[in-house]
């Protein structure tokens, strides 16, 4: 088979995929798993070939990920019960003011986006958002906006989050030169897209959320842990990451002491040591035993199952492209553009985005469809291309997200408002994101 039919091949299998996570409602592992058998059997690969291709292809994404996930589940899940959250929240608001509360809900969103998923943030948030903006005498969506922003800026490029871990992974880039790099190129535009915008269209909409929302009573501040020693929880395990980074920087990987940094550093030991930083201060020395953080733990790893089944299947899906042939037909198709590998990695990133809906898929089959171009660029970081992915996928929300609908449900606007506000504000995130990245990419590429 040459090279357009390999591509024909593709395009109908991400397009089975759409139509079965779409229209058939088929879970979206089922959906890849078909898909691979689809190219396998379209590309006329031995049947024992396509088993073996879809286990190497699971297996080795899922080897690093299950831990590093689990146990950033659990760091999130230790924010959740303690109410971290809403002690930032107080707190950033306290030393920005008022006047700048949709300001300090962006810095909330984007910290304590960090270890929790998009829609646990937005549960977390949410009944602090409405007490936040009746204080301060701000519109819903004029702090709400730069809020959730904050949240989906670090969900999908910044590491631990799912999505974020499996890209920098399947790129065989450096975590913590993702999370650097993704805070340096995210915030920029969590910024605009967040408290400008929102302040530019937070008089012209309204909200019309649950109300039981709009009933719960703030939390008494002898209840909540510190600020201190919240950020400092948060944060622990993306300092160790970072630091192994700048570490190698100035030291060199040759030096003796590399060793131990790496250990330490690694993201599964980082990770480990945070969980047991996050038991201590958030939980046994504010009167927890270990029997409720055991219980704890396991309700912050069970609903983990599902997203790793879906990030499995997908280096699957990967594993598949390659071993079939259609990496290479995409590698001859792609390299005759002479496109920027960044921008080319964004491009697949967002149209999948667009299609497929959910940003976890989308960036991770992005990821089988950019891989096998990267060897025509050696001198491009995959730190950066694991970046522009994650920029790509921020944007063009729709009805097609689970995410949509659940901005929609608490946030109980009229669906053309959704667009105005939400759908458009992600656009200009992942768009300023893609541009912000570039100029970046200029210094440390």
């Amino acid at each position: 088979m040459d090279s357009m039919g390999m591509i024909v091949v593709l395009l109908v299998a991400i397009a089975l995929i759409i139509f079965l996570t779409i229209r058939v409602k088929v879970h979206a592992f089922v959906s890849l798993l078909l898909a691979c058998l689809f190219i396998g059997f379209a590309t006329n690969m031995n049947l024992l070939d396509i088993l073996k291709s879809v286990e190497k292809g699971i297996g080795g994404f899922l080897g690093m990920l299950a831990p590093i996930l689990a146990l950033g589940a659990i760091v999130g899940k230790m924010m959740e019960i303690s109410g971290g959250a809403e002690r930032l929240a107080r707190t950033m608001i306290r030393v920005m003011g008022k006047r700048n509360t949709h300001w300090a809900m962006m810095v909330v969103g984007y910290i304590c986006g960090i270890p929790v998923f998009f829609q646990v943030g937005i549960v977390l948030l949410m009944p602090l958002l409405f007490c936040v903006a009746i204080e301060a005498g701000m519109s819903l969506v004029m702090i709400g906006i730069p809020m959730i922003i904050g949240l989906l800026t670090v969900h999908c490029i910044v590491p631990p989050h799912p999505a974020a871990t499996a890209v920098a992974v399947g790129l065989k880039a450096d975590i913590g030169k993702v999370i650097l790099y993704g805070l340096i190129v995210g915030l920029p535009a969590a910024m605009i897209a967040g408290p400008v915008f929102g302040k530019l269209v937070g008089s012209k909409f309204t909200l019309n959320p649950p109300e039981h929302m709009l009933k719960k009573e703030p939390t008494p501040e002898e209840q909540l842990p510190g600020f201190g020693v919240t950020l400092l929880t948060i944060l622990f395990p993306l300092v160790l990451m970072i630091s192994k980074t700048v570490f190698e920087f100035s030291l060199g990987k040759e030096h003796p002491l590399m060793g131990y940094i790496n250990f330490v550093g690694s993201p599964v030991m980082a990770l480990l040591l945070a969980v047991f930083l996050a038991y201590w201060t958030l939980g046994l020395n504010r009167g927890m035993n270990m029997e409720k953080l055991q219980k704890f733990s396991e309700t912050a790893i069970g609903p983990m199952a599902a997203i790793l089944l879906v990030i499995g299947a997908s280096g699957a899906f990967n594993q598949v492209l390659m071993d079939s042939g259609i990496g290479g037909a995409i590698k001859s198709v792609l390299t005759s553009w002479h496109i920027n590998p960044l921008i080319l990695a964004w491009c697949v990133a967002a149209v999948m985005r667009f299609a497929v809906g959910g940003a976890t898929i989308a960036m991770i089959t992005a990821v089988g469809l950019v891989n096998p171009v990267l060897p025509m660029y050696p001198g491009v970081d995959p730190a950066l291309v694991a970046v522009a992915i994650g920029a790509g996928a921020i944007g063009f929300s729709h009805v097609n997200d689970p995410g949509f609908w659940f901005v929609k449900e608490y946030f109980g606007m009229q669906m053309g408002d959704l667009f105005k506000t939400y759908t458009l504000s992600t656009t200009i995130a992942s768009v300023l994101g893609l541009v912000t990245l570039l100029i970046f990419s200029q210094f440390v590429g």
